[in-house]
């Protein structure tokens, strides 16, 4: 099996087991908005957006740090997760001392232990199955996502439908759900067999630190720059307008979805692969085929954005959930920036270059606070889409040149800019909605299909093919 069949393999292996899972998770999107206001929406929001700014603080971004020294051989895997885990609960005891100050601030009013206990058990969620899988137990991995969000359906119909618990309850169904999952990956992965505080390394300990630190604050401001626009909406436009903004997100989450289970395996694929001498060309290739499936999804999701929005909301009007339609398609181009930073971020992981991943992500906050500030009093949350579309591209932007330093693997910037008129043309007249807005949508998206469609091709022969040729053409499907 070469390595383009074992990216697909590990692909597929997480499709089949988290595709499921995640697409009922995004399904779930009808019930809150069912069985809660737009208020009480927007404060869940908040809370499920704070733990993700919170968890790599108090972990130390140690999570990104057990799968990238974990897969790597000449480290003892044992006491990659001894720190891991030792370090986590270093970051949560100090936390738990500053907790209680959370019930002074309006918006975690009464949600301050619940949010503790929230943020505990998704640290040790996020070590756990990142350390599954840098043992290659894929299979578990994505198993665990399937357990994981089934749990999360039989919690909220107890919590939401037959207790109407609102944001308490589905909270806590979270916290049952990451509870879970840590219990299943220790017993089946034997992870409490390689935990040992005599395996606890000083030298090991600064070393992973200093790749993780600067993660940290990377992600604070990717945080800044995916959530930080609703708080600007809420002091500005209110929190009814701030829940149909969140509920604007979740369309765009589809094409999250789908690229998470493809970047799970390709971060393994490139650290296994680091010092192969084809990994430029192996780049090359997948970044050529991700790229543009990741337009041509884009299309079709822009397209077919309004009766998404129908289908996934609650349509009460009192409620003004389905107008989320008239923000969405921005966010999709957000969203398609967002998946090629992802992809880049790869590099600075093989190479552990995370300082760069801070600098580019700082300059994709700066944007982000710069242009709220400038588009929201005009534009209410049509400027923090906007906002946050630009941030991501001029991140974009930035990595692509500088990745291409650390690995050169060649990318069609004419391909590149024709993908992003055509779709964020799309996006425009999804917003506007011109006469004849659905023809013109059908054609767009043909025109982006096929116009992607060769380099998709080109890696998906490589994939097929069981015995790499001898020879390859150097430029072909070259994105």
């Amino acid at each position: 099996m070469n390595k383009y069949q074992k990216l697909a393999s590990n692909t597929v292996i997480f499709a089949i087991g988290s595709f499921g899972a995640k697409f009922l998770s995004f399904i779930l999107m009808r019930l809150y908005t069912g069985c809660m206001s737009t208020d009480g929406y927007s404060t869940a929001d908040l809370l499920y957006q704070t733990v993700n700014v919170l968890y790599p603080i108090l972990t130390f971004s140690m999570a990104d740090a057990v799968i990238r020294f974990g897969m790597d051989k000449g480290y003892n895997q044992r006491q990659v997760y001894t720190v891991a885990v030792t370090s986590t609960l270093i970051g949560l005891a100090a936390f738990a001392l500053f907790s209680p100050v959370l019930n002074l601030i309006d918006m975690y009013k009464d949600y301050g232990f619940l949010l503790y206990v929230y943020c505990y058990f998704s640290c040790f969620r996020q070590i756990a199955s990142n350390f599954v899988r840098a043992k290659g137990y894929v299979k578990l991995f994505a198993a665990d996502g399937i357990l994981s969000t089934l749990v999360i359906v039989i919690c909220n119909v107890i919590f939401l439908v037959a207790l109407d618990m609102g944001v308490t309850g589905y909270v806590l169904s979270i916290i049952i759900s990451d509870a879970v999952s840590i219990v299943v990956l220790t017993l089946i992965a034997g992870l409490h067999k390689y935990l040992d505080i005599t395996y606890f390394s000083k030298k090991l300990f600064k070393e992973m630190l200093k790749y993780s630190a600067p993660l940290i604050p990377t992600y604070v401001l990717w945080w800044i720059t995916s959530a930080s626009d609703r708080w600007f909406v809420i002091s500005l436009c209110g929190e009814e307008t701030n829940g149909i903004y969140s509920a604007a997100y979740k369309i765009p989450s589809l094409l999250m979805m789908f690229t998470t289970l493809f970047y799970q395996a390709w971060q393994m694929s490139a650290i296994e692969n680091r010092n192969d001498n084809g990994l430029a060309k192996f780049y090359t290739k997948i970044y050529g085929a991700y790229s543009s499936l990741l337009m041509i999804a884009a299309a079709g999701v822009i397209m077919l954005v309004k009766p998404l929005t129908y289908l996934l909301v609650d349509n009460d009007p009192s409620k003004n959930f389905t107008f989320a339609y008239h923000y969405t398609p921005i966010l999709v181009i957000a969203m398609v920036f967002q998946c090629l930073c992802q992809f880049t971020s790869s590099v600075y992981n093989v190479k552990k270059k995370s300082m760069n991943s801070l600098l580019t992500s700082l300059i994709a906050a700066v944007v982000n606070i710069i242009l709220n500030f400038l588009l929201i009093p005009e534009y209410g949350a049509y400027g923090a889409a906007i906002a946050t579309a630009a941030a991501y591209a001029a991140c974009f932007v930035i990595r692509i040149f500088d990745v291409r330093n650390l690995i050169h693997f060649d990318v069609n910037f004419f391909r590149l800019i024709v993908n992003t008129i055509v779709v964020g043309y799309m996006a425009f007249a999804a917003v506007k909605e011109p006469k004849l807005m659905w023809v013109q949508l059908i054609v767009l998206f043909i025109v982006v299909t096929i116009f992607n469609f060769e380099s998709v091709l080109s890696t998906l022969r490589k994939v097929l093919n069981r015995v790499a040729p001898k020879k390859e053409n150097i430029t072909e499907g070259i994105d």
